[in-house]
């Protein structure tokens, strides 16, 4: 067996709005081989450079996909782990979109919580195998024949619109960085979705990073 104690130990963020599940969290890590913890606000902790992983407990904010997507654009290096509601497939779906590897529920086992950010460090995602279907069926269905595809397709507008939607702006965001009405971002984001078949700007933006950005707008 390798000797752990020789290599440092992968810093863990650990971000709650509840202080006392922010130090139920933190104690689920103590004295961990690989893993050293610490807890704070997502400021100060986007601040430390050496840390690249944050649990983020959302299971008591109202906004926090906005929170997510704040990490990604401020430090995409950082691989989050989501604890938010249980049994609500369409959070975890959005909890990926915004940079998330892993998503835990509320009233997850502190092995189990272990094992999710263990397996995020090692170069793994956690989440529950139906919502990995349902995001398969989702960019494979019917409707979206062939998605790379589609995706070269694209206007040079259309691709500087989805690049904004992965950048996650919202349509008056895009209408301001691009110079345009929103009505007429409205209307690139409907032709996005007409030419993709997808439903939503969720699969919009998930069928785009599942092909990667730089092979979306190159």
């Amino acid at each position: 067996m390798p000797d752990t104690s020789l290599k440092p130990k992968s810093k863990l963020g650990i971000v709650s709005y509840a202080p006392i599940r922010a130090e139920g969290l933190l104690s689920v890590f103590e004295d961990h081989p690989i893993i050293q913890s610490v807890s704070g606000d997502v400021h100060t902790l986007l601040e430390d450079h050496d840390l690249h992983f944050l649990l983020v407990d959302v299971s008591a904010q109202e906004s926090w996909l906005d929170a997510l997507f704040f990490v990604r654009r401020i430090r995409p290096d950082i691989r989050q782990i989501i604890v938010g509601p249980e049994r609500d497939d369409e959070a975890v779906l959005r909890s990926i979109l915004a940079g998330g590897r892993a998503y835990i529920g509320a009233n997850t086992e502190p092995e189990l919580i272990k094992s999710a950010v263990e397996s995020v460090i090692h170069g793994s995602i956690w989440l529950p195998r139906k919502v990995l279907r349902k995001l398969l069926d989702r960019l494979l269905s019917g409707t979206v024949s062939n998605p790379a595809s589609d995706l070269k397709r694209l206007t040079e507008r259309e691709r500087q619109v989805l690049e904004c939607i992965l950048d996650a702006r919202s349509n008056r965001e895009i209408a301001a960085d691009l110079g345009i009405e929103e009505r007429t971002v409205k209307a690139y984001v409907t032709s996005l979705m007409r030419k993709t078949g997808v439903r939503n700007r969720v699969e919009l933006s998930m069928l785009a990073s599942s092909h990667g950005s730089s092979q979306v707008m190159g």
